[in-house]
């Protein structure tokens, strides 16, 4: 399969799904490796789909309607357990996470997280693969996207966040 065709293939798997795709089940499914899915995706992402990429897989990015929050944080990676934690129990999806680096500017890495059992796989991950958080690179200082469907979700998780000494400032 070539390569426009096999990337409508890649939509067409990813909209009819209900839940997110890994990349090896879509590299299973057309013949290729998962790093030749790896660059379908991103030349998906070029060409404005929205694709996300969440600890289980690839899913469409369907508007939601949803509140949505910025928190500028700053804590240790001991405390990114806690920190993802205190966001997904009070009932806030956390987005991403973003940092500001001199040379490249904003890096922003997609998490799509919404439960403890999303945090833990998250941070198996990372643990497996040897990441390293990218909080690291600016001194601990970075910023989440969280979803909420009320604000006082988001206040809650302000106060949260507040309480357990890692929020900076808070911008909508």
């Amino acid at each position: 399969m070539k390569g426009e065709a096999r990337r409508q293939k890649i939509m067409e798997i990813l909209q009819n799904s209900r839940a997110a795709v890994s990349g090896a089940t879509l590299a299973e499914k057309l013949g290729v490796s998962r790093q030749v899915i790896v660059q379908d995706i991103a030349l998906l992402r070029a060409s404005e789909e929205q694709i996300l990429s969440t600890p289980r897989g690839y899913c469409i990015q369907e508007p939601t309607g949803k509140l949505t929050r910025r928190y500028h944080v700053r804590h240790s990676p001991h405390d990114l357990e806690r920190e993802l934690n205190i966001f997904v129990d009070a009932g806030g999806k956390v987005l991403d996470v973003i940092v500001e680096n001199p040379v490249y500017g904003e890096i922003k890495g997609d998490l799509n997280l919404t439960s403890r059992r999303d945090v833990r796989q998250f941070i198996q991950k990372m643990e497996e693969n040897q990441g390293i958080p990218l909080l690291t690179l600016a001194d601990g200082i970075h910023q989440h996207t969280v979803e909420a469907e009320h604000t006082e979700t988001l206040e809650e998780i302000h106060e949260e966040l507040k309480k357990a000494g890692y929020l900076l400032e808070q911008k909508n």
